[in-house]
């Protein structure tokens, strides 16, 4: 059993930033991070109901990567650095400082890395990786806290995301084995190259960057990861690649399909809202 939970929150959201600022939203007024949007009747921040399915799903320790405006999460869930009780769970934070000379973080990777760094007993352990704007379901969650491999990861069927085609799309695909072992992610392939990478059902996988790592297994590869070309920062698919193709460790692929609500412009705000209205009143 898996009980460490790591929430990547230290991104710059500026793509949600400045769409909530072209509408007129009032969460643009005090915006500091996606993970903190109020949501629902009770304006709890996005994060929050991640935090409760990760708890229904077993986690008792949770560690937030932050930058360095983190007094918005330490006034929700806890303004020491370590050891916070919330609910029924441990909240800690990793700050991942912006390098000099750069205007946003270092990436995915990088933020991981910092985590291994400030907290070193951990590498000792398994851990769940997850981004802090998608609200991943406890089944998802459950079965990364259960499964007995090291390394492994949620594969999701394409088709069970409801996103735009334009979004779908921009997402990488999997290729797993037959043993549903990680072989390649492929990034942007276009419609005829993608099936190429279906499995024997016709399905396409894909990351909603929801991860379990061994911590000495990943951390020399967070060390090593190369800064994507374009994006110009060091991802954290990037560092899964050079795990497998430098040391062939295994990766776990569990398929899975759901849909996976997803922060990412203000319009999203609304779906996911509609998302927590459904799911509390099903019928």
């Amino acid at each position: 059993m898996t009980d460490i939970l790591i929430i990547l929150a230290a991104g710059a959201s500026s793509r949600m930033k400045k769409s909530l600022e072209l509408q007129g939203d009032q969460n643009a007024v005090s915006f500091k991070s996606k993970a903190l949007i109020k949501l629902g009747d009770e304006q709890r921040p996005a994060v929050d109901f991640l935090v409760d399915h990760a708890m229904e799903a077993g986690y008792k320790e949770i560690i937030f990567v932050v930058n360095d405006e983190s007094e918005a999460f330490r006034a929700y869930f806890g303004d020491i650095d370590h050891g916070n009780s919330y609910k029924k769970c441990s909240i800690s934070y990793a700050i991942q400082k912006v390098p000099e000379g750069r205007e946003k973080p270092l990436g995915t990777a990088d933020a991981l890395l910092q985590v291994f760094n400030q907290y070193p007993s951990i590498k000792n352990k398994n851990v769940v990786v997850c981004n802090a704007d998608n609200l991943y379901s406890v089944q998802a969650l459950s079965i990364l806290a259960q499964c007995p491999e090291p390394n492994a990861l949620i594969s999701y069927d394409r088709e069970g995301l409801k996103f735009d085609k334009e979004r779908i799309l921009s997402f990488a695909l999997l290729v797993t084995n037959n043993e549903n072992n990680l072989e390649a992610i492929v990034e942007k392939p276009n419609e005829d190259d993608s099936k190429r990478y279906q499995d024997a059902f016709g399905r396409l996988h894909i990351s909603m960057n929801l991860w379990k790592f061994f911590g000495h297994d990943i951390v020399p590869h967070l060390q090593n990861c190369p800064v994507h070309p374009e994006r110009n920062e060091k991802e954290l698919p990037s560092a899964v690649r050079l795990l497998l193709e430098t040391e062939g460790k295994a990766v776990k692929s569990f398929p899975l399909r759901e849909h996976v609500p997803d922060l990412t412009s203000a319009e999203d705000i609304a779906i996911v809202e509609d998302y927590l209205r459904n799911k509390k009143s099903p019928n």
